[in-house]
């Protein structure tokens, strides 16, 4: 099963790791890291680079794709030849799937026309005019495709793609080895149980968070 994983300019670096770590502990996994060229891609805070071993070209028919977000996704939309390259992918995936704001590629890819997907909480709103059916569920699988929410998302992503493809002990194997028992220590995850003020000032920030 070979899972390939998408880096544009300025991804997200944990819609990336975060199920890397996870999806490449199935059996028989092979984990790719792809991109326009291969070489490092720097993520959205610009110390951190993940290094792509494989140009989109070298890698059309992939078992696995995963598109991870971030504020360069607005970019990677335009680019056509990613939009291409995902067009092609998709039509050999079992699972085509996004984290945060990778949803806007695959929607812009015309992969999610009529379905039901979600995205980073500060633009739900921009899937709706690729014909996407936007949900504020942490994770919505439609047909074979999943898509995650925000960031941390992404990791329940995993679990729950594990389990489809593996059964749900696995999933929970994994889950295991890696420890995630999340208990953090403030709850302020969602726009309805974070502080008002600080919603109003993320939302005031958007645009310079999400760059066009």
């Amino acid at each position: 099963m070979q899972i390939a994983v998408l880096l544009y300019d300025r991804f997200t670096s944990l819609d990336a790791i975060g199920p890397y770590e996870l999806l490449g502990r199935a059996p028989g996994a092979e984990t790719v890291f792809v991109a326009r060229e291969a070489g490092p891609v720097r993520g959205d805070q610009g110390s951190l680079a993940i290094v792509a071993d494989r140009s989109l070209d070298e890698v059309p028919a992939p078992d696995v794709v995963l598109v991870p977000g971030g504020p360069g996704s607005r970019a990677a939309m335009r680019d056509e030849r990613v939009l291409d390259w995902l067009r092609v992918a998709d039509t050999h995936t079992t699972w085509t799937t996004s984290v945060c704001t990778g949803s806007h590629l695959l929607a812009a890819a015309g992969l999610l026309k009529g379905r039901r997907a979600t995205t980073h909480w500060l633009t739900f709103d921009e899937l709706v005019p690729h014909g996407a059916e936007p949900t504020r569920e942490r994770v919505v699988v439609d047909g074979k495709y999943v898509t995650a929410a925000g960031v941390s998302a992404g990791i329940d992503m995993a679990l729950q793609l594990l389990g489809r493809i593996g059964g749900d002990e696995l999933a929970q194997t994994v889950q295991l080895l890696t420890e995630y028992d999340p208990q953090p220590p403030y709850d302020a995850g969602s726009p309805e149980k974070a502080p008002a003020h600080v919603v109003a000032r993320l939302r005031a920030e958007r645009e310079g968070m999400y760059e066009a």
